[in-house]
C-alpha cells in the first residue's frame, strides 16, 4: 500500500488544481451561494461531488475510453452539455435588480432536490470533466493499480470536490459577503450567465468544427 502513496499524492494535486480553476461548477456554485440560502448552496456542492462519481464510474468500467475514442459520441455529449449550460445561462441573464439575494422571511425559492440536481447535472454533463477523468485514469493512474484503490481515489476526489465547494458556499453565504453583493448582485448573475453562455458556445463550436477528443491529453476539467 505504501508504494501507491506517490500516485495518490499526484492524483490529489492534479485534482486540487483542476477543481480550484474557474468553470461551470464554480460559476453555478457562486450563483447558488448568492441567490439561495446556505442549505441549498451546500446541497448544490454535494450534487457536484456526486457528479464526480459518474465520471469515476465510467472511467473504472472502461466506458470513458470508448467515449474518448468515439467522435460522434463525444460530440453528442458536448451538445447535451452545451444545451444544459445554455439553459442555466438564460436563467442567470434574466436576473433583475434586487433578485439575487435571499431575504430571511420568505424562505428558499428552490427545493433541496432541485439544488442537488443542479450541481449534479452541471458536473456530470461537463464534457471537459470527461476528458479530465479519462486522462487521469489512463495517464496518471497506473493500469496496475488495484481497482479497489482506483475507486478509493475516485471517492476521495468526490469528497474533496464537495468540501471545496462547500467552503465556497459557506463563504459566499456569510451575511457580510452577501451585503457586499446585494447592490450589484443581479449584474454578477448576468455576468455568470454570460460566462456560462460562452462556455456553451465554445462546446458547440468545437462540435461544429469537428474537433476530436484528444487521446491521452493532459488533465483539464475546464471548471
Amino acid at each position: 500500500m505504501h508504494s501507491y502513496w506517490p500516485e495518490f499524492l499526484t492524483v490529489a494535486l492534479v485534482h486540487l488544481l483542476a477543481v480550484a480553476s474557474p468553470g461551470p461548477d464554480f460559476a453555478v456554485m457562486l450563483r447558488q451561494a448568492l441567490s439561495q440560502n446556505r442549505d441549498r448552496a451546500l446541497m448544490t456542492a454535494l450534487g457536484v461531488g456526486l457528479g464526480i462519481l459518474v465520471h469515476v464510474s465510467y472511467s473504472l468500467l472502461g466506458i470513458g475510453l470508448i467515449i474518448q475514442q468515439s467522435v460522434w459520441l463525444f460530440n453528442v455529449l458536448k451538445v447535451v452539455g452545451a444545451l444544459y449550460l445554455s439553459w442555466i445561462a438564460l436563467q442567470c441573464l434574466r436576473a433583475r435588480a434586487g433578485g439575487v439575494h435571499v431575504e430571511t422571511g420568505p424562505g428558499p425559492r428552490q427545493s433541496r432536490l432541485a439544488a442537488l440536481r443542479l450541481g449534479f447535472l452541471t458536473n456530470a454533463l461537463n464534457p471537459k470533466a470527461t476528458l479530465f477523468f479519462v486522462s487521469l485514469f489512463s495517464v496518471v493512474i497506473s493500469p496496475g493499480t488495484p481497482i479497489a484503490l482506483q475507486a478509493g481515489y475516485g471517492i476521495y476526489m468526490a469528497m474533496a470536490t464537495t468540501l471545496w465547494f462547500a467552503l465556497v458556499a459557506v463563504f459566499f453565504t456569510l451575511p457580510r459577503v452577501r451585503r457586499g453583493f446585494n447592490r450589484f448582485g443581479h449584474w454578477l448573475d448576468r455576468l455568470m450567465g454570460g460566462v456560462l453562455l460562452l462556455l456553451a458556445g465554445q462546446l458547440l463550436l468545437s462540435t461544429v468544427s469537428g474537433s476530436e477528443p484528444p487521446s491521452g491529453s493532459s488533465p483539464d476539467t475546464g471548471r
